[in-house]
């Protein structure tokens, strides 16, 4: 086995600091390493070679002119040895004698002659057997060795108990040194130190104390990384391991290669995208031969919807996402479970701001992208400009010598619609798509849904293995058996492969749109695992409500001023769900926050209607309708429902509700200058200004800022305006008048007062 020698090791044999080995091994290696980081054979080399080549001395003089130290003299000078010392006899090497004589001898140099001292020491050897004895005596006989022992030897003399508790510890240390060694330790990827301590049965301060010894500061409630955790345990005498933890999804989700055997070709999968209404529906009617963009309201795509169209010898299963801007996300998803995007661009209009993300998302999914240059039967058709914009973002024409796919066409007259869809079919071809239908089926979730009569509903994307009736699916916090599957037609089927997309029953709730959906075997750890996921959901909804700490203390507070629109989102399938949330909170500002306080697919129901009331918040209903038990506890409650069949409407009212939670702002007008021209101090009335306007108007209620010099020196209010004795309302500009102020008295000729007044106004920035 390797032995690991890391940085810290080395830099204290070598005497030198951790920053200078690890520059050292920047410079030649170019790694970043820590202090902690084990070195490689290679680089010890190096290292070794180094500090050996800079570390170099001149000559050896400095270690060859010491005076060498006296040797011993010959044995012909030796002194006769003195006849009262007993010199112990050769004895035969089986021999074992009790007591055993050890000479020791003392040089002491004399005047021309050496003198040697040997002196028999006794040394109890019993001693020190009976002690090895107890260290190694058998397991078996630990009852029959100690009563021996204890019985015998140990209780013999004086002091005969501390002797015992002395050999006690020693043993005990040398007991627990071996348990150490013979110890193997599993440590996970992060550990808290307190729980390294309780595994390797030590004290948490010995944990602590190594850790400082290392450099690392943490307490008993710290993380530690494996490296730390490892070097600290290897320090105290442990053999360390990596724990592997099987985690519940692998156990459910065996990630065994496909057999190269098995992979068959599978169709493409296609999503349409583009600006709003710029034709992708259009399109894909023109492709299935269908009127799809009839039933939609508004004219807008409301969801995710999938198609199986045949094309020649073959299938292409098509996405249809939203346009507009509040189904971002779903586009995402949508480009994330696709390997072609058809980017619609209308030849009349050119490229928009929603044509623009729609090519980020296709990019960032690594999808090819082909633009269907719709709407060339216009006039105003300008084909060679769309191609012009779409080098802006670096999707040049192949005819221009480029790798994007550009395509003509017109959804209305159906005109190069085949061309299309070969070039789909060439660019698939290229990309070698290919599935193993013998797996267990796996994909995404498309869309999700309530029905009534069905329970929920999810239309899934199968994009590898096979999916049966019968088959136990988990997504996301779902789980169930497939009862039924309904292909885009919706005829029921007893199967799909790889690239169909279907509709499926049996799950135990609507799953979120983007989940993916795995058939496993156990039922048992699916549920597990979907138990997990859901105290993982509640967790990250916890983590949102902060405590109070003294970090974030100061948000609390501010965050106090601010004024929040509580909403209830229902919605007929869940990436309506999401998108209205999205588009909803992004309507925040700086003084009205827009919250989302519960989602959900299906009808208005008595439970929103009671949180709406506890947590006073309105209600949208989004393509749904509220049951009777909800339309009769609404009428008797304040709660304001609203229902919405087009995003625009809902996102327009909701702004109209923030307007009037909106805190009115105030600013000045300015309405004129006057300049003092006397001063006239009345000591019934005060001190009264005589002016002259310069320009513009003072009225009865202006306020007046009392400039001298440039400085503002007073902001006071008009008290009394005259003009000839009498009181006016106004004085316009060239006249003259005289003006009492309600407080500031201390008036001087040439001050000049600016005339303005406040209005109240709404910073609307939604």
């Amino acid at each position: 086995m390797l032995i690991k020698y890391r940085i810290y090791e080395l830099a204290k044999d070598l005497d030198v600091p951790n920053k200078e080995i690890i520059a050292i091994v920047k410079k030649y290696f170019d790694v970043d390493k820590k202090h902690m980081t084990s070195l490689t054979e290679d680089e010890l080399n190096i290292l070794f070679e180094y500090f050996t080549q800079n570390n170099q001395v001149p000559n050896l003089n400095a270690y060859t002119s010491a005076p060498l130290k006296p040797a011993v003299p010959k044995k012909e000078n030796q002194p006769e040895r003195n006849p009262h010392h007993k010199i112990p006899q050769s004895e035969n090497k089986n021999s074992t004698p009790k007591n055993k004589e050890k000479p020791k001898t003392s040089v002491a140099p004399q005047k021309g002659k050496v003198t040697v001292e040997m002196r028999a020491v006794n040394v109890n050897l019993d001693k020190y057997n009976e002690r090895y004895e107890k260290m190694v005596q058998s397991p078996n006989n630990d009852r029959f060795t100690n009563k021996q022992k204890l019985g015998s030897k140990y209780n013999k003399g004086r002091g005969s108990k501390k002797n015992l508790e002395r050999m006690n510890a020693q043993d005990k240390m040398e007991l627990e040194r071996k348990r150490r060694q013979n110890l193997k330790v599993l440590i996970p990827e992060e550990i808290v130190v307190n729980d390294l301590a309780l595994k390797l049965k030590v004290t948490s301060a010995e944990v602590i104390k190594k850790l400082i010894s290392l450099g690392v500061m943490a307490n008993i409630t710290q993380t530690i990384d494996y490296d730390t955790a490892a070097i600290v345990a290897e320090e105290l005498g442990f053999n360390v391991e990596k724990e592997v933890v099987v985690t519940i999804e692998e156990r459910l989700f065996e990630a065994e290669p496909d057999n190269p055997e098995d992979l068959i070709p599978r169709s493409p999968v296609v999503v349409v995208m583009g600006h709003v209404d710029h034709g992708k529906t259009s399109l894909l009617d023109a492709i299935k031969n269908t009127t799809v963009s009839a039933g939609e309201a508004g004219g807008i795509t409301q969801h995710v919807a999938a198609y199986r169209v045949p094309v020649k010898d073959s299938y292409i299963t098509f996405l249809d996402t939203p346009g507009h801007e509040a189904f971002t996300a779903m586009r995402a998803r949508g480009a994330q479970v696709t390997d072609i995007a058809i980017l619609v661009v209308a030849a009349d209009d050119g490229i928009m701001p929603q044509t623009v993300e729609a090519i980020n998302h296709a990019k960032a999914a690594g999808v090819t992208i082909i633009v269907a240059i719709n709407k060339i039967d216009k006039p105003e058709a300008d084909v060679e400009k769309i191609k012009q914009e779409l080098t802006e973002y670096d999707l040049v024409p192949e005819e221009w010598g480029g790798e994007t796919i550009c395509v003509p066409v017109s959804a209305k007259s159906h005109q190069n619609i085949d061309t299309l869809l070969d070039m789909v079919l060439l660019v698939a071809e290229l990309k070698d798509l290919k599935a193993n239908p013998k797996a267990k089926a796996s994909g995404a979730i498309i869309e999700a849904k309530l029905d009534k009569g069905k329970g929920p509903l999810a239309t899934l994307l199968v994009q590898n293995g096979t999916l049966k009736v019968g088959d136990m699916v988990i997504a996301g916090t779902a789980v169930g058996k497939i009862r039924t599957i309904y292909n885009d037609s919706g005829a029921k089927i007893k199967q799909a492969g790889p690239s169909t997309p279907v509709e499926v029953t049996g799950l135990s709730k609507t799953p979120s749109a983007g989940d993916i959906f795995n058939v496993v075997e156990d039922e048992k750890l699916a549920k597990e695992l979907a138990e997990k996921r859901k105290t993982g959901q509640k967790e990250e909804q916890f983590k949102q409500y902060q405590k109070i700490t003294l970090d974030n203390l100061f948000d609390h507070i501010a965050s106090g001023e601010m004024k929040t629109l509580n909403i209830i989102i229902k919605a007929d399938v869940q990436g309506s769900v999401e998108a209205l949330k999205q588009s909803l909170e992004k309507l925040s500002g700086s003084e009205v926050r827009v919250k989302v306080i519960h989602g959900a697919v299906g009808a208005v129901n008595k439970s929103d209607i009671m949180l709406a009331e506890a947590s006073h918040a309105i209600i949208i209903g989004f393509n749904v309708r509220a049951d009777a038990i909800a339309q009769e506890m609404q009428s008797k409650s304040e709660v304001d429902v609203r229902f919405y069949r087009v995003i625009y409407d809902a996102i327009n009212e909701i702004k109209d509700a923030m307007r009037g939670l909106l805190t009115p702002k105030t600013r000045d007008v300015e309405q004129g200058s006057v300049l003092v021209q006397m001063v006239y101090k009345i000591s019934s009335v005060g001190t009264v200004a005589g002016c002259k306007v310069s320009s513009g108007k003072v009225t009865r209620n202006s306020k007046i800022r009392v400039v001298r010099d440039g400085i503002i020196v007073a902001d006071d209010t008009i008290a009394s305006l005259k003009r000839q004795k009498d009181n006016v309302k106004e004085v316009l500009e060239g006249f003259e008048c005289g003006i009492l102020l309600e407080k500031f008295a201390d008036i001087k000729e040439g001050d000049i007062f600016e005339a303005y007044t406040q209005e109240s106004y709404i910073d609307d920035k939604i």
